[in-house]
Order: C-alpha cells, then structure tokens, then sequence
C-alpha cells in the first residue's frame, strides 16, 4: 500500500488543518457569520493578487473565469490577440471564438514564450484589438511569460486590456498585477491556494471595467458586475461554495503569516532543486523560461511519458502529470506549489530515479537527489 503524493498542476495537496476546518458543520450563507469569513477572504484575495481592487469569487473551475473574462469584455464582432503556446492559450482562443469576437492568434512553439516585442508588433499591425490575453504560466508546457513586459507595452494603449490566466501561477511567482499594468487577473483554487477545485478568482482594473460596461455580450451567472454588486455588501449573488471558501480564509491566513514575498521564495526554491535534479539525470527540460509553479521534463525518447508516469502513481503512489495535446507521452510535468515542501521533492525525485532505473534508463543512483539536496543546502 502507497500513501498517495500528488505533483501535479491541479490539484494539489491540501493541508490538514484546511480539512479539517472544511469537515466542520455548514452555516448558512445568508448570515453575518458568514459574511464575516467573506469579508476576509476578499482583503486576503486583494493581498494575493497584488491589487486594490476586487477580486470576485466565483463558484466554477478556472475555466469559468476565463469565460467570464470574455464575455465581459468582448462585445460580438470585437478583436482580440490570443497567445497560443500551449493547451490553455487555445482555451481562450476557444472561449473568445465561442462567443463571436474576431480572434487573432500569435502562434507560439510550445515550450517557449511570447516576448513583449511580439505583443507590440501584432498590436501594430491590428491597432484595433482591445484584449491581449496569455498566460502567466503555461500549465501545458511549464512555461513562464513576461507579463510585467508586456504591460508596460499595453499600458500606454487606453483601448486595450491586458488578461491573465494566472490560475496555475498566481501565488507561487512573483506578479504585481496592479503594479504590472495587468486589467484582469484570473486564478483558481486548485492550484496555489491549497484548497481542492471548485472556485475561481477574478480582477479587473478600472480599465476594465469601464469597458465591461460598455460590453453587448449576452451573460448572466458571469455578469461580473453582478459579483461586484455583492462583494460591496460582503455577499455573493448566487449561492457559493460554502465549504471551499471557509477553506479559503484559513489558506489566506497562512499565506499572509508566511508572507507572500516569502511564498514566492519558497517556490523558486523547489522550482530550482527540481530543475538541478532532472537535469543531473540527464534529462531537458521543455521551456526555454520555465515557471517556479510546475516543470516539464522532455522523457527519454526510448520512454513512453505516459507509461511513466502510470507506473510511478501504481507503484509509489507518486502522480505526476502527463503531456498534454502533443506532447502527450513525450513530456511529464512535476508541479511544486501549494502545500509542497523540500522533503516532499526529494521524495519525487528518488521515485522518479528508481522508476527510471526500472525502465532501462542508465543514471548514477542519488544523481538528482544530490543536486537538489546541494540547491537547498545552498
């Protein structure tokens, strides 16, 4: 029998005293009580994403804030640029096709990111698209984007909106939304928030919603203005998910005494150890920028990925995560944000050597536990 470890992008592990506070009997969500947790969960929120504005909470996957994102801020007919890098740039661009707005798309390789010089060369060559959307971290190839460079590009452009998908990312590197010039922010609770699927988290800046506003797109559960109606109250306008977000107060509490410069410190560091090991087994990594929230490991090419990771969830209770369209069976992606500390990598990193060995592929034994033990030693 295996105790099971997961480092994956979603989920991840959530801590126990979270569990057991979500194990408690509900209250209803109508109630001063609960207002009361509401309340700091939106101050917590606002802290997280580095903003003064609210961050509505919405019952749904990341996906729904996506959504939210564009229907919000599209009217049918209207240009955006989508970055397509990976699986979750081609979800905007799904979402954005969806709904009738005229999507351009700035194709990029996968395992490399859109730099701020192609963001301004395609906003040049169509002045008239009004949001950029990327990612902060391409969940799909462990790819991280300069998103502080691309909105000093756009914000100098008054009819255009910076939209991040920060759902993998957001509160494990370093972003300073408002500071960054970034209009809306998306991010989910599977992720760096601890906490199991369920809610989604969204800003939008001033900017954003001035244009919003003005937004012909028919909507009604992701009306954000209808959130932010109720956040004004200390409500929500539909029935939330009671249990996650009492889940959610007692996450931001321990991210606020550790204090998010510190969280971001401390993912860098597991980020870097699980890079230094990978690389000591003689294997590469996909993105050319890799993110501090998940690694993408190209498989040595006499190894399936997916058999791979099977056999290390089967035999060690150890879950990575796969490939993902293309890179299905090529690439295996090793996560480490959330509640995940240094003992919990070196434990993924000896299974992963001794899954390997199994396999037939020749390493020194210890190789990469050594050159993560040497990164937290230093």
């Amino acid at each position: 029998m295996w105790k099971s470890r997961l480092f994956t992008p979603g989920p991840t592990p959530v801590p126990d005293e979270i569990l057991l506070e979500m194990a408690k009997p509900l209250i209803h969500h109508r109630t001063p009580q609960f207002r009361k947790i509401l309340a700091e969960c939106f101050n917590g929120l606002k802290e997280l994403f580095q903003t003064k504005e609210d961050v509505m909470i919405l019952t749904s996957s990341g996906t729904g804030a996506m959504e939210a994102a564009i229907s919000n801020l599209l009217s049918p007919g209207e240009k955006c640029l989508v970055v397509e890098g990976g699986k979750f740039g081609e979800r905007f661009r799904e979402i954005a096709v969806a709904y009738g707005a005229g999507v351009t798309t700035l194709p990029v390789e996968w395992g490399k990111s859109a730099t701020p010089s192609e963001i301004e060369a395609a906003l040049k060559k169509e002045p008239d698209i009004k949001v950029v959307f990327t990612t902060l971290c391409e969940t799909s190839t462990g790819t991280h984007t300069d998103v502080k460079g691309i909105g000093e590009i756009i914000r100098h452009r008054p009819d255009t909106l910076l939209a991040v998908d920060g759902i993998s990312s957001l509160g494990a590197v370093e972003c300073r939304t408002d500071e960054w010039g970034v209009d809306v922010m998306i991010s989910a609770s599977q992720k760096a928030f601890m906490l199991p699927p369920g809610l989604a988290f969204i800003s939008l800046s001033p900017k954003a919603w001035e244009k919003s506003a003005k937004t012909k797109t028919p909507r009604y559960y992701f009306d954000l203005s209808a959130y932010r109606k109720a956040a004004a109250k200390e409500d929500t306008p539909y029935t939330p998910a009671l249990t996650l977000i009492i889940g959610l107060a007692g996450v931001l509490k321990m991210l606020k005494t550790e204090g998010i410069e510190n969280v971001w410190k401390r993912h860098y560091l597991l980020a870097e150890a699980t890079r230094q090991a990978v690389k000591a087994l003689g294997l590469q990594l996909l993105a050319e920028h890799p993110s501090n929230a998940v690694t993408a490991v190209r498989a040595p090419e006499e190894i399936d990925a997916e058999a791979l990771t099977k056999a290390l969830r089967d035999s060690s209770g150890i879950t990575f995560a796969g490939g993902q369209g293309k890179l299905k069976g090529k690439i295996f992606r090793i996560a480490h944000l959330g509640w995940v500390d240094q003992y919990e990598i070196l434990q993924a990193i000896a299974a992963l050597e001794l899954q390997l060995l199994k396999m037939g592929y020749a390493l020194q034994p210890g190789a990469g536990v050594g050159a993560a033990e040497k990164v937290f030693l230093e």
